[in-house]
Formats: structure tokens, C-alpha cells, sequence
């Protein structure tokens, strides 16, 4: 078996000047969740379409399955070994559930019935109803009972959780939790943070198209932290550490977020002469919004550096 069902060596993609996807290099580890995290306009959405063979990449290269994405030939082969739901669902809205459920069954020797049944129950779906004139939230777990059914090597989700309700949500998180244990690997872009924390295994955040953490949540758990410093006079010049990510004055404290090394940042806080010195842990939400808003003020400085050059 594949010990890593996606990987990705200087993807890029540009339309025109934009740059959707930036020499983007990323690996995801087999029968795991992958949290996919980034903004609007970040880059996932391009991603995934190459992934899937629907857009070709500008340059670099990618595999899904051990198949390469920017070979015609080899993507039809990774399309008929995955399973992907996105936003728009693309169901046959004039079929029933039941009808769309037996045309799909039909083209796969491997279907499960056994799954097919569990989900239905599970999902509570009306087979006479036509798929037109179901919620938002039925479509989605239409669309994912017709996706495990299969029993996929991999499953793709582009915000699977956009506008459920808080029962439907928690019913698609139990399913994708379940995924792994079938021998699935679960790989889904979503704005719920929060959601994410609670299922994933791994996290891949980017920002625009550029991979800015790629780590296993556990790993992310022990290692993240918040050191506040506070002073009882004006800041002193603090030294580098390794593990200081972004450091934020304000007054006479310091926050710095640090992704490792926190004992000995702390440490030198103490040295440097800081009244109190705090190490809290820090939640995936809080790490997005600082790595995010470092990317911005990066980006910025280099804009003003370059439109300075040329003046």
C-alpha cells in the first residue's frame, strides 16, 4: 500500500499574473484526515482541480495514487479510484434518490451494499424524492453515500460542512472519522476550523498558493505555544530564537507565537529581565489567523519594496 496517496513537487498554477498556486510541495500520509485550511483566494479550490485532473498545471508536478496528475491517461485512472464531493454536489436533480443511487450503483463492481444501507439509515433519505427538491444538507450526504459506497482509495471534500445545520454537521463528521477505518483516505478543504480540529489528523494550510504549515495535528498540540512576556519597563531588543514564528509588541508586553523551543524562549524571557512570563497552549483557529496575517504583512513589505525600487 501507498504510505502517501497525494503528493506535490513545485506545483504551480497561474492564471495570467495571478499566481493561484506557488511551487506548492506537499505530502498526505495514507487511511488519514487531511485537513486542507486556507482563506478565500488562497489557492485550495486550483489545488484540487489539478488534483483531480479538471485544470492543468503550469509547471511542477503532482501524484494521486502514485498516478500523475498532468498525464491525460493516468488522471482518467485516478478519477475511477476516488471519490470527490464538492460545493455544487453535481447531482442529477431529476432523478429520485433511489433512482440516482441504482444508476451509480451500476457502474462500479465493487459497490457496498452493506454501506449503501447503513448510510441511508443513518442519513434518513427519502428514496422517492427527487434530488431537486432536497435541503442542502440531504444532497451533501447523498453525495457522500454515493461516494463511500464505493469504498474509495481517497475522498476530496471542498467544504463539506457549508450550510448543514449543527446535526447534520456532526453526522458528516462521524462518517468521515469512520472513512479511515475502511481504508480511506479523507482529504477535505474547509473554513470551520473549529471542525477540522476535531477530526483531522494532519494539517495542510496555504496561503497564497504557498504551503505555510504542513504537520500532523498532534504534532501541532505539543509543540505550538503562546510566550507573553510583561515588563515593568520599556522592552529590551530580544534575541532570535529558534521556534519564534512572530513576535507582537504592544506596550511593554511581547506574544510571541512560537512552533517550537517554547521552554527555551521562556527561558529567555527570565533572562532578559521580563516581570512575567507565560506559556499557554494554542488553538488551530489562532495559529491560521497569526501565520495568515504574517503572510499579509510579508507580502506587503515586499510590494512596498518593490514598487520603491522602481520609483
Amino acid at each position: 500500500m501507498l504510505e502517501r496517496v497525494i503528493q506535490t513537487d513545485a506545483l504551480t498554477k497561474h492564471y495570467g499574473e495571478f499566481h493561484a498556486v506557488n511551487a506548492l510541495n506537499c505530502s498526505v500520509r495514507a487511511e488519514r484526515i487531511t485537513g486542507f485550511l486556507g482563506r478565500n483566494g488562497a489557492g485550495k479550490s486550483s489545488t484540487i482541480k489539478m488534483l483531480l485532473g479538471m485544470i492543468r498545471p503550469t509547471s511542477g508536478t503532482g501524484s494521486v495514487l502514485g498516478y500523475k496528475i498532468d498525464d491525460p491517461k493516468q488522471s482518467i485512472e485516478i478519477r475511477q479510484r476516488i471519490a470527490y464531493v464538492g460545493e455544487d454536489k453535481g447531482l442529477y436533480g431529476y432523478m429520485t434518490v433511489g433512482q440516482l443511487i441504482w444508476f451509480t450503483r451500476s457502474f462500479y463492481a465493487d459497490w457496498q451494499p452493506d454501506v449503501e444501507k447503513r448510510l441511508l439509515a443513518e442519513y434518513r433519505l427519502p428514496l422517492g424524492r427527487k434530488v431537486k427538491a432536497l435541503s442542502k444538507g440531504m444532497r451533501t450526504k447523498l453525495a457522500l453515500l454515493l461516494a463511500l459506497a464505493r469504498r474509495p482509495a481517497l475522498l476530496i471534500l471542498d467544504e463539506p460542512t457549508e450550510g448543514l445545520d449543527p446535526v447534520s454537521i456532526e453526522e458528516l463528521l462521524q462518517t468521515l472519522v469512520m472513512a479511515p477505518m475502511q481504508g480511506t483516505t479523507v482529504f477535505f478543504s474547509s473554513h470551520q476550523l473549529s471542525e477540522v480540529e476535531r477530526v483531522a489528523d494532519d494539517i495542510l494550510m496555504i496561503d497564497r498558493g504557498v504551503a505555510v504549515l504542513d504537520m500532523p495535528l498532534e504534532q501541532i498540540r505539543e509543540n505550538y505555544r503562546r510566550v507573553t512576556f510583561g515588563f515593568g519597563h520599556p522592552v529590551p531588543t530580544l534575541p532570535q530564537l529558534d521556534g519564534m514564528e512572530r513576535v507582537r509588541i504592544e506596550g511593554r508586553q511581547v506574544s510571541i507565537l512560537a512552533s517550537r523551543n517554547s521552554e527555551a524562549i521562556a527561558g529567555m524571557g527570565h533572562e532578559v529581565g521580563a516581570a512575567t512570563v507565560d506559556v499557554a497552549p494554542i488553538s488551530l483557529r489562532e495559529i491560521f489567523l497569526e501565520t495568515v496575517q504574517e503572510q499579509n504583512k510579508r507580502d506587503q513589505e515586499a510590494h512596498w519594496e518593490q514598487t520603491h525600487a522602481l520609483v
